[in-house]
């Protein structure tokens, strides 16, 4: 608990420095045009990706920078990055490790891909275990049912990447469960083992801890791996002790988390939501979060390789000098 309280006092100072006089106001000299309707792809109920994308929606609405703003329930990043391609979204929320990958540009259209307006928080890959399972390595997963996200998650794309370092034998069998119906699976015991990429602590995560004794499995012996197999998306996180229930601190993999639109989107409502971002960061915090690497003005740009807009470069240029 004190790691949590110590996470969440740096991230309140971290902010009030960002908002300190070291930033630009918000408001902008001259109104602007500006569109009717906004949508932001999020993902599951009770998961960080939706919590985050209402969160926006709301500052995106009450700031007038659209006259409407609507999140999304998704699958996850894969399904966020096809909506905002095929213009069924304006913007989403997605695993950099997926934006950067080749299916994240199938259904990118003419004069359009792919690029950021910013890292928004760390995801922190989960390996949830019943308490009771016997289960306390990852090779102890061998053979065994695993749910490996939904199909259309960042989470599906991820899990896998990491089985395959290990090359465990049997392989473990996988599901493509999403977050809730792999918690079902998990309490049912149809499944040994859950993979989910999410914030800290994921909600529905947490509620399921209440009645319901869990562990999880150390991931991070598996980065180096990752990075020389899959490029320098993966980093080395703690999750704190009882973050779930009373489980231990365990060490896993780190997976930045980005803020995706398209390169054609107005440059107006780029600079706009970038200053957003940064002057109302707070606004943007999901409550149950612990506060970790939640947009401070270090980490914004640090977008993993994906390219900023290049309107929400110059704000940022703008922004901090």
């Amino acid at each position: 608990m004190r790691d949590a309280v110590a996470r969440r006092s740096l991230l309140k100072a971290g902010l009030a420095l960002g908002a300190s006089g070291l930033l630009l106001p918000v408001a902008a000299c001259t109104p602007e045009p500006k569109p009717q309707q906004l949508t932001v792809a999020g993902g599951e109920s009770g998961g960080f990706y939706l919590e985050f994308a209402t969160l926006l929606a709301g500052l995106l609405q009450r700031e007038g920078v659209a006259g409407s703003a609507t999140p999304v329930v998704t699958g996850g990043s894969l399904e966020n990055i096809r909506r905002v391609m095929s213009g069924e979204a304006t913007f989403a929320v997605a695993l950099a490790d997926t934006a950067a990958g080749p299916d994240a540009y199938v259904a990118a259209p003419p004069g359009g891909r792919l690029v950021a307006l910013g890292k928004v928080y760390e995801n922190y890959v989960h390996c949830l275990v019943r308490a009771d399972s016997g289960i306390s390595t990852f090779e102890d997963i061998a053979g065994k049912a695993v749910g490996v996200g939904e199909a259309g998650s960042g989470t599906s794309l991820t899990a896998p990447r990491i089985i395959s370092t290990a090359a465990l034998s049997p392989p473990p069998r996988q599901l493509n469960l999403g977050l809730n119906q792999g918690l079902a699976a998990l309490r049912e015991r149809s499944v040994d083992a859950l993979f989910w990429s999410g914030g800290v602590p994921t909600a529905a995560i947490a509620t399921t801890a209440q009645g319901l004794a869990v562990k999880l499995i150390d991931l991070s012996r598996h980065i180096k791996t990752l990075r020389g197999e899959h490029g320098d998306f993966y980093d080395r996180v703690l999750i704190p002790a009882n973050t779930y229930g009373n489980a231990p601190a365990v060490w896993t993999v780190g997976v930045a988390n980005l803020l995706l639109c398209r390169s054609d989107l107005a440059d107006s409502l780029v600079r706009r939501t970038v200053e957003l971002l940064v002057g109302h960061a707070r606004e943007l915090v999901p409550k149950s979060s612990t506060g970790v690497q939640f947009l401070s003005p270090e980490t914004l740009i640090n977008t993993a390789g994906v390219p900023l807009h290049p309107a929400a470069e110059a704000a940022y240029r703008s922004l901090h000098g």
